[in-house]
């Protein structure tokens, strides 16, 4: 069996022989070769240079053997595309100096042609379709709408996002609003990735966890259900709304394919609340790879077992860390190759 039989047919519920295996962020900064590549190329000449966007993509699939790889790009690049200026820090991450707060602004915001904006991922998505030659899937991916409005109100990067948070609940009608563009743009740039060749998609809700529960099935569930239906007619969708595990129920009536999940959640439990009728997604804790490597080894058993081989992905609950030893990072992979279970 293939790496993209693997994922694909986890991600449809098939059986496999042991579930799959990639990392959020795997294309980053723990790899030397991205790192090199950093040194000589800006954030955002790497992102939209296709053949630098493709050399980056490739990196952890022939260095580590993950199996998928996942596009280089960012989920910033949608806001660029809809007119705001985005700058990437050193140190600091993402700065947007002109925020969005009032319905002026909002209607400043393009639609039309905000996608023509992103032709450079389609490119990228093309070039690493050729170079991977089917060795194993692509996933494409977007930041999920409540996410992207948290970055457009705020201007920057937050723990909190108050003033995000603040606009949605004093401004119901204007987030909304603002959320509908948001999901309208993205629609239509994740339909361009899969015309381009992604086999799958994934949406990054990064931030909706800062919600409760009922201001996730206000402000954030709506609008990721709303692209799920759009794509998953097309290609299987991966949900990740990071930290909003109360959301299980809901999220698993949804139609995508699999949700993600971080590591403050039982599998157990993640079980329950989804009934077993979704792929789930994670949840290794990023920081649990500075683990010495007999550590990740038991870690990563233990973690199969718990969620079971069938309906599952391996992967982190968020990112990996930029100290990551790659080592530590091959490890983590090949103890899920290397995995058996006796209930096999």
């Amino acid at each position: 069996m293939d790496s993209e039989s693997l994922l694909i047919k986890a991600l449809k519920g098939e059986k496999v022989s042991r579930p799959p295996v990639w990392m959020m962020r795997q294309a980053g900064r723990y790899l030397p070769d991205f790192i090199a590549l950093r040194e000589k190329y800006d954030f955002f000449t790497r992102v939209q240079t296709p053949e630098l966007a493709c050399e980056i993509t490739l990196q952890p699939v022939d260095q580590l053997g993950v199996d998928a790889a996942i596009l280089f790009s960012d989920i910033l690049v949608v806001p660029q595309a809809m007119g705001l200026e985005v700058q990437m820090l050193e140190n600091k991450g993402p700065f947007l100096p002109f925020t969005v707060s009032t319905r002026q602004e909002i209607e400043f915001l393009r639609i039309d042609g905000a996608v023509e904006q992103l032709e450079y991922v389609s490119k990228a998505i093309s070039l690493v379709k050729q170079e991977l030659n089917g060795r194993v899937p692509l996933i494409g991916f977007a930041g999920a709408p409540f996410t992207i409005l948290c970055y457009m109100v705020e201007g920057k990067s937050s723990k909190t996002f108050d003033k995000a948070k603040q606009f949605c609940f004093s401004r119901p009608e204007l987030a909304h609003e603002l959320l509908s563009k948001i999901t309208e743009v993205t629609i239509t740039y994740l339909e361009e990735q899969v015309k381009a060749g992604v086999d799958a998609v994934q949406l990054f809700d990064s931030w909706s966890g800062l919600l409760g529960p009922e201001e996730f099935k206000q402000f954030a569930l709506p609008y990721l259900v709303r692209i799920s239906d759009r794509l998953s007619k097309k290609v299987p969708v991966i949900l990740f709304p990071k930290g909003s595990w109360y959301a299980l129920r809901e999220l698993s009536q949804t139609s995508a394919s699999a949700i993600g999940i971080d590591w403050c959640i039982k599998p157990q439990l993640a079980r329950e609340l989804t009934q077993n009728v979704k792929t789930l997604q994670g949840n290794m804790d990023p920081c649990k790879l500075l683990l010495p490597i007999p550590q990740i080894q038991k870690e990563v058993k233990d973690m199969i077992d718990a969620f079971g081989v069938q309906q599952y992905i391996v992967n982190l609950g968020h990112g990996i860390l930029p100290n990551i030893p790659v080592e530590n990072a091959k490890a983590f992979v090949d103890a899920v190759k290397n995995y058996t279970s006796s209930s096999l």
